[in-house]
Protein backbone atom coordinates (compact mmCIF):
# COMPACT_ATOMS: atom_id res chain seq x y z
CA UNK A 1 0.00 0.00 0.00
CA UNK A 2 2.80 2.46 1.05
CA UNK A 3 4.84 1.48 -2.07
CA UNK A 4 1.62 2.34 -4.11
CA UNK A 5 1.15 5.66 -2.32
CA UNK A 6 5.16 6.48 -2.95
CA UNK A 7 4.69 5.59 -7.10
CA UNK A 8 2.37 8.94 -7.07
CA UNK A 9 2.85 10.82 -10.08
CA UNK A 10 3.18 14.30 -11.04
CA UNK A 11 0.26 16.14 -9.93
CA UNK A 12 -1.83 16.66 -13.01
CA UNK A 13 -1.58 20.07 -15.11
CA UNK A 14 -4.67 21.65 -16.03
CA UNK A 15 -4.26 24.06 -19.57
CA UNK A 16 -5.51 27.13 -19.73
CA UNK A 17 -7.28 28.01 -22.89
CA UNK A 18 -6.38 31.52 -24.05
CA UNK A 19 -9.50 33.53 -25.36
CA UNK A 20 -7.79 35.83 -27.82
CA UNK A 21 -9.47 39.12 -28.23
CA UNK A 22 -10.83 39.40 -32.09
CA UNK A 23 -10.69 43.83 -33.01
CA UNK A 24 -14.24 44.86 -34.22
CA UNK A 25 -13.86 45.35 -37.61
CA UNK A 26 -16.76 46.74 -40.91
CA UNK A 27 -16.34 43.23 -42.19
CA UNK A 28 -19.60 41.99 -43.20
CA UNK A 29 -18.72 38.19 -44.54
CA UNK A 30 -18.36 34.78 -43.32
CA UNK A 31 -15.39 35.07 -40.92
CA UNK A 32 -15.29 31.19 -40.69
CA UNK A 33 -13.78 31.24 -44.13
CA UNK A 34 -11.31 32.90 -42.81
CA UNK A 35 -8.60 30.33 -42.54
CA UNK A 36 -4.75 30.78 -41.92
CA UNK A 37 -2.52 27.90 -42.23
CA UNK A 38 -1.22 26.63 -38.73
CA UNK A 39 1.76 25.24 -39.83
CA UNK A 40 5.32 26.47 -38.89
CA UNK A 41 6.46 25.72 -42.43
CA UNK A 42 4.29 27.94 -44.00
CA UNK A 43 5.07 31.32 -41.62
CA UNK A 44 9.04 30.31 -42.01
CA UNK A 45 9.25 30.66 -45.83
CA UNK A 46 7.41 33.83 -45.37
CA UNK A 47 9.60 35.16 -42.39
CA UNK A 48 12.59 34.82 -44.34
CA UNK A 49 11.56 37.15 -47.36
CA UNK A 50 9.23 39.88 -45.55
CA UNK A 51 11.18 42.10 -43.79
CA UNK A 52 8.21 44.00 -42.28
CA UNK A 53 5.42 42.62 -40.08
CA UNK A 54 3.60 40.36 -41.72
CA UNK A 55 -0.27 41.27 -41.77
CA UNK A 56 -2.67 39.05 -42.50
CA UNK A 57 -5.97 40.32 -43.16
CA UNK A 58 -8.68 38.21 -41.26
CA UNK A 59 -11.22 38.83 -38.37
CA UNK A 60 -10.03 35.31 -36.39
CA UNK A 61 -6.06 35.93 -36.46
CA UNK A 62 -3.87 33.87 -34.65
CA UNK A 63 -1.72 35.65 -32.00
CA UNK A 64 1.20 34.69 -30.14
CA UNK A 65 1.45 31.61 -32.84
CA UNK A 66 5.69 30.12 -32.12
CA UNK A 67 7.49 31.31 -35.44
CA UNK A 68 5.16 33.98 -36.77
CA UNK A 69 6.53 37.22 -35.21
CA UNK A 70 4.96 40.45 -34.87
CA UNK A 71 1.62 39.66 -35.87
CA UNK A 72 -1.09 43.12 -36.97
CA UNK A 73 -4.92 42.19 -37.80
CA UNK A 74 -6.14 45.03 -40.18
CA UNK A 75 -9.52 45.01 -42.41
CA UNK A 76 -9.55 41.53 -44.15
CA UNK A 77 -9.47 41.23 -48.20
CA UNK A 78 -12.53 40.71 -50.12
CA UNK A 79 -12.36 37.54 -52.08
CA UNK A 80 -14.27 34.99 -53.70
CA UNK A 81 -14.07 32.63 -50.69
CA UNK A 82 -15.11 35.13 -48.08
CA UNK A 83 -17.60 37.09 -49.93
CA UNK A 84 -21.24 37.68 -48.81
CA UNK A 85 -24.73 39.44 -49.11
CA UNK A 86 -25.08 42.52 -46.84
CA UNK A 87 -27.56 41.12 -44.01
CA UNK A 88 -30.83 41.98 -44.81
CA UNK A 89 -30.25 41.82 -48.61
CA UNK A 90 -31.62 38.81 -48.90
CA UNK A 91 -35.01 37.39 -48.08
CA UNK A 92 -36.48 33.71 -48.36
CA UNK A 93 -39.45 33.58 -50.77
CA UNK A 94 -43.00 32.99 -49.38
CA UNK A 95 -43.93 29.25 -49.49
CA UNK A 96 -47.65 28.99 -50.41
CA UNK A 97 -49.22 25.71 -50.42
CA UNK A 98 -47.28 24.14 -47.93
CA UNK A 99 -49.86 23.41 -44.78
CA UNK A 100 -51.97 25.66 -42.89
CA UNK A 101 -49.21 26.53 -40.24
CA UNK A 102 -47.24 28.56 -42.89
CA UNK A 103 -50.37 31.13 -43.65
CA UNK A 104 -50.63 30.58 -47.18
CA UNK A 105 -51.30 26.70 -47.03
CA UNK A 106 -54.83 26.09 -48.43
CA UNK A 107 -56.03 28.80 -51.22
CA UNK A 108 -52.64 30.54 -51.14
CA UNK A 109 -54.09 34.18 -51.05
CA UNK A 110 -56.22 33.57 -54.10
CA UNK A 111 -59.62 32.99 -52.15
CA UNK A 112 -62.44 30.10 -52.37
CA UNK A 113 -63.67 30.32 -55.53
CA UNK A 114 -64.28 32.91 -58.55
CA UNK A 115 -62.71 33.44 -62.00
CA UNK A 116 -59.70 35.32 -60.32
CA UNK A 117 -59.23 32.22 -58.23
CA UNK A 118 -58.42 30.20 -61.19
CA UNK A 119 -55.34 29.62 -63.77
CA UNK A 120 -54.77 31.47 -66.36
CA UNK A 121 -55.13 35.41 -67.64
CA UNK A 122 -58.25 36.40 -65.56
CA UNK A 123 -59.65 39.64 -66.49
CA UNK A 124 -58.76 42.36 -68.84
CA UNK A 125 -58.67 46.20 -67.32
CA UNK A 126 -61.49 47.78 -66.36
CA UNK A 127 -63.82 44.87 -66.53
CA UNK A 128 -66.28 45.38 -64.07
CA UNK A 129 -68.36 42.02 -64.57
CA UNK A 130 -70.25 42.60 -67.37
CA UNK A 131 -72.05 45.86 -66.32
CA UNK A 132 -71.52 48.93 -67.87
CA UNK A 133 -67.77 49.97 -67.25
CA UNK A 134 -66.94 53.25 -65.87
CA UNK A 135 -65.10 54.54 -69.02
CA UNK A 136 -68.23 53.49 -71.11
CA UNK A 137 -70.28 55.44 -68.70
CA UNK A 138 -68.49 58.43 -68.80
CA UNK A 139 -70.17 61.55 -71.38
CA UNK A 140 -67.61 61.87 -74.39
CA UNK A 141 -67.18 65.46 -75.11
CA UNK A 142 -66.11 67.31 -78.07
CA UNK A 143 -63.11 68.13 -79.39
CA UNK A 144 -59.93 68.65 -77.35
CA UNK A 145 -62.03 68.32 -74.12
CA UNK A 146 -62.52 64.68 -74.87
CA UNK A 147 -58.92 64.01 -76.14
CA UNK A 148 -59.51 64.32 -80.17
CA UNK A 149 -57.21 65.84 -82.06
CA UNK A 150 -60.10 67.73 -83.85
CA UNK A 151 -59.98 70.42 -81.36
CA UNK A 152 -56.13 71.13 -81.08
CA UNK A 153 -55.41 74.16 -83.15
CA UNK A 154 -53.93 73.78 -86.67
CA UNK A 155 -52.46 76.93 -87.22
CA UNK A 156 -50.46 80.22 -85.26
CA UNK A 157 -53.07 83.00 -85.85
CA UNK A 158 -52.05 86.43 -86.40
CA UNK A 159 -53.83 89.04 -86.79
CA UNK A 160 -53.96 92.33 -89.27
CA UNK A 161 -53.25 95.04 -86.53
CA UNK A 162 -50.35 92.71 -84.88
CA UNK A 163 -48.66 93.38 -88.02
CA UNK A 164 -49.25 97.00 -87.86
CA UNK A 165 -48.20 97.05 -84.64
CA UNK A 166 -44.56 95.22 -85.40
CA UNK A 167 -43.89 97.91 -87.40
CA UNK A 168 -43.23 96.58 -91.10
CA UNK A 169 -42.23 99.11 -93.42
CA UNK A 170 -42.98 98.80 -97.36
CA UNK A 171 -41.10 95.45 -99.24
CA UNK A 172 -40.37 93.76 -95.82
CA UNK A 173 -41.51 90.54 -95.61
CA UNK A 174 -43.71 89.51 -93.46
CA UNK A 175 -43.79 85.22 -92.34
CA UNK A 176 -43.34 83.43 -88.85
CA UNK A 177 -39.63 83.37 -88.37
CA UNK A 178 -39.97 87.61 -88.99
CA UNK A 179 -42.64 88.10 -86.51
CA UNK A 180 -40.65 85.36 -83.55
CA UNK A 181 -37.44 87.59 -83.79
CA UNK A 182 -40.09 90.75 -83.61
CA UNK A 183 -41.65 89.12 -80.16
CA UNK A 184 -45.37 89.07 -81.98
CA UNK A 185 -45.73 85.42 -81.08
CA UNK A 186 -43.50 83.02 -78.80
CA UNK A 187 -44.57 79.71 -80.12
CA UNK A 188 -43.50 77.18 -77.11
CA UNK A 189 -44.46 73.42 -77.18
CA UNK A 190 -46.66 71.76 -79.87
CA UNK A 191 -47.15 75.28 -81.35
CA UNK A 192 -43.71 75.23 -82.71
CA UNK A 193 -44.15 73.05 -85.63
CA UNK A 194 -47.66 74.46 -86.84
CA UNK A 195 -47.79 76.76 -89.95
CA UNK A 196 -49.00 80.59 -89.55
CA UNK A 197 -52.51 81.79 -90.63
CA UNK A 198 -53.21 85.62 -91.43
CA UNK A 199 -56.80 86.30 -89.90
CA UNK A 200 -58.22 90.17 -90.94
CA UNK A 201 -58.94 91.60 -87.35
CA UNK A 202 -57.34 95.02 -87.83
CA UNK A 203 -55.95 97.30 -90.80
CA UNK A 204 -52.64 97.04 -92.18
CA UNK A 205 -50.65 100.52 -94.45
CA UNK A 206 -47.41 98.71 -95.31
CA UNK A 207 -47.51 97.10 -98.17
CA UNK A 208 -45.67 93.78 -97.29
CA UNK A 209 -44.99 90.68 -98.47
CA UNK A 210 -46.66 87.85 -96.53
CA UNK A 211 -45.78 84.49 -96.36
CA UNK A 212 -47.99 82.17 -94.68
CA UNK A 213 -49.47 78.86 -94.94
CA UNK A 214 -53.28 80.51 -94.94
CA UNK A 215 -55.19 82.90 -95.24
CA UNK A 216 -58.56 84.32 -94.07
CA UNK A 217 -61.59 85.51 -96.46
CA UNK A 218 -61.65 88.93 -95.33
CA UNK A 219 -57.61 88.96 -94.40
CA UNK A 220 -57.02 88.01 -98.43
CA UNK A 221 -59.69 90.83 -99.03
CA UNK A 222 -57.98 93.39 -97.32
CA UNK A 223 -54.59 92.51 -98.15
CA UNK A 224 -55.23 92.58 -101.72
CA UNK A 225 -56.69 95.71 -101.36
CA UNK A 226 -53.64 97.57 -99.79
CA UNK A 227 -51.34 96.28 -102.46
CA UNK A 228 -49.81 93.59 -100.48
CA UNK A 229 -48.02 90.93 -102.32
CA UNK A 230 -49.38 87.22 -100.50
CA UNK A 231 -47.47 83.65 -101.04
CA UNK A 232 -49.18 80.62 -100.13
CA UNK A 233 -46.69 78.08 -98.73
CA UNK A 234 -47.24 74.21 -99.20
CA UNK A 235 -48.31 71.96 -96.69
CA UNK A 236 -46.51 69.16 -95.70
CA UNK A 237 -47.49 66.12 -97.61
CA UNK A 238 -49.27 63.06 -96.17
CA UNK A 239 -46.90 60.08 -96.63
CA UNK A 240 -48.70 57.35 -98.43
CA UNK A 241 -47.48 53.87 -99.61
CA UNK A 242 -45.65 54.03 -103.15
CA UNK A 243 -48.36 51.97 -104.87
CA UNK A 244 -50.91 55.07 -103.62
CA UNK A 245 -48.73 58.13 -104.81
CA UNK A 246 -48.45 56.02 -108.37
CA UNK A 247 -52.21 55.80 -108.38
CA UNK A 248 -53.04 59.90 -107.19
CA UNK A 249 -50.17 60.37 -110.37
CA UNK A 250 -52.05 58.88 -112.87
CA UNK A 251 -55.32 60.19 -111.28
CA UNK A 252 -54.10 63.66 -111.89
CA UNK A 253 -52.24 63.14 -115.16
CA UNK A 254 -56.03 62.03 -116.19
CA UNK A 255 -57.88 64.56 -115.01
CA UNK A 256 -54.96 67.40 -116.06
CA UNK A 257 -55.85 65.97 -119.89
CA UNK A 258 -59.72 66.06 -119.46
CA UNK A 259 -59.18 69.81 -118.26
CA UNK A 260 -57.38 70.60 -121.19
CA UNK A 261 -59.34 68.53 -123.56
CA UNK A 262 -62.19 70.39 -122.37
CA UNK A 263 -60.77 74.18 -122.30
CA UNK A 264 -59.90 72.89 -126.29
CA UNK A 265 -63.38 72.51 -127.07
CA UNK A 266 -64.77 75.94 -124.88
CA UNK A 267 -62.12 77.62 -127.30
CA UNK A 268 -63.03 76.40 -130.43
CA UNK A 269 -66.63 76.98 -129.43
CA UNK A 270 -66.06 80.11 -129.08
CA UNK A 271 -64.33 80.85 -132.46
CA UNK A 272 -67.18 78.83 -134.13
CA UNK A 273 -69.48 81.36 -133.08
CA UNK A 274 -67.36 84.35 -133.70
Amino acid sequence: MASLLSLSSHPPTTTKLHHHHHPTTTFKGTPLTLKTPTTSKNFTSLKLHLRKPLTISAATALVGEPGIGSVSVSKPRFRLDNLGPQPGSRKKAKRKGRGHAAGQGKSCGFGMRGQKSRSGPGVMRGFEGGQMPLYRRLPKLRGIAGGMKAGLPKFVPVNLRDIEVAGFEDGEEVSLESLTNKGIINPSGRERKLPLKILGEGELSAKVHIKARAFSESAKEKLEAAGCTLTVLPGRKKWVKPSVAKNLARADEYFAKKRAAAAAAASSAETDSA
